[in-house]
């Protein structure tokens, strides 16, 4: 991957923070851009949008700012990476923001070798997405087209994220195996928490419940992690 072709926009109301944020990833090669709030920056992305999206939750006196413009940003390109981070350690949080379509939930106490990896992994899964190793992938209810990210139920397009798609793939591609968390970040070229993995699951299972309520070919394998049912 060659950084100095990559631009990562940084939506972050914190000086402080936002240049030491683009301080980091400038060394390490990219072009950045910063906002420090929400209208500025969705200005610029009507314009252009980046390679990366980090953005902060909470923007000015507005808590919820980041989450609006990550809805914005995932309705105007379906696989634009976004990465939000948070000071609030809130499950509620982090749930909505993978509902709105974010990649990935971060706490802002993160190292920024930590950051660095999970940037670099949403970047890695992009170029996977221009190998696919079969164009097609057929189980029964479940039609998966890997050129265009496109993942069927009983005939129904399921509307998942990019994340989404490249976890179920991760699953369906062996039914039957399971899975472990770590399996799951490393095949699906991801990388995340465990408990961003369980609520990326819980969004998975909903969304093909509304096309099907009896879905259950996502087992939870305790202690080990998950498999799709052969």
């Amino acid at each position: 991957m060659n950084n100095s072709t990559k631009t990562i926009a940084i939506v972050e109301d914190e000086a402080d923070l936002l240049m030491n944020y683009r301080a980091t990833l400038e060394n390490h090669g990219f072009k950045t851009t910063g906002f420090s709030n929400d209208s500025d920056a969705w200005q610029y992305f009507q314009q252009s949008l980046p390679d990366l999206v980090i953005l902060d939750v909470g923007l000015g006196h507005n808590p919820d700012a980041g989450f609006d413009l990550c809805r914005k940003l995932r309705h105007a390109s379906p696989t634009l990476p976004i990465l939000m981070l948070t000071a609030r350690d809130d499950e509620f949080d982090v749930v909505s923001g993978l509902r709105l379509g974010a990649d990935d939930y971060l706490s802002k106490d993160i190292s920024m070798h930590q950051l660095l990896a999970r940037i670099a992994s949403l970047f890695r899964r992009q170029e996977a997405v221009a190998q696919p190793v079969q164009a097609q992938i057929q189980h029964q209810d479940l039609r998966i087209l890997t050129d265009n990210l496109q993942i069927f139920w009983q005939a129904a397009l399921v509307p998942l994220t990019v994340t989404e798609f490249w976890m179920v793939l991760c699953l369906a591609r062996h039914p039957g195996q399971v899975k472990t968390r770590d399996q799951l970040m490393q095949d699906a070229n991801i990388y995340v928490d465990d408990s961003t993995i369980t609520s990326h699951i819980k969004r998975i299972r909903k969304k093909f419940q509304k096309i099907d309520a009896n879905f259950d070919q996502i087992d939870t394998v305790h202690g080990m992690g998950y498999r799709w049912k052969p």
